[in-house]
């Protein structure tokens, strides 16, 4: 299993943010507690765009959640754990269709 995204404060202008890395403020600035359902959550985070990769792809947190076997979740750490291998999927899969093509693409 690949490693998890590390957790950015912030320091570093260049970084991005990608993964549960880039879910954490969400969770962070909203007034969620846990436990918490599927619905719960991203009703609470209002079902953001998570950037799952540096190219700048996305998934809606929504999309993730479907792919999660569970539909609750005790604490936001059994969450986080839940979607890191999800988001680490999303960011292996290439991005969709039209980073494949350029990715074939010569120049």
């Amino acid at each position: 299993m690949a490693v998890r995204p590390p957790q950015q404060g912030g320091d570093d202008p260049d970084s991005l943010e990608f993964g549960i890395a880039a879910l954490t403020p969400y969770l962070a600035e909203s007034d969620i507690t846990f436990p918490a359902t599927t619905d719960e959550i991203v009703r609470a985070l209002g079902d953001p765009e998570i950037s799952c990769d540096a190219s700048g792809n996305a998934v809606a947190l929504s999309t993730a959640l479907a792919a999660v076997e569970a539909s609750q979740f005790d604490t936001e750490r059994e969450l986080l754990d839940a979607l890191h291998p999800v988001f680490e999927e999303f960011r292996t899969s290439g991005g969709g269709i039209f980073s494949q093509l350029r990715a074939l693409l010569p120049f």
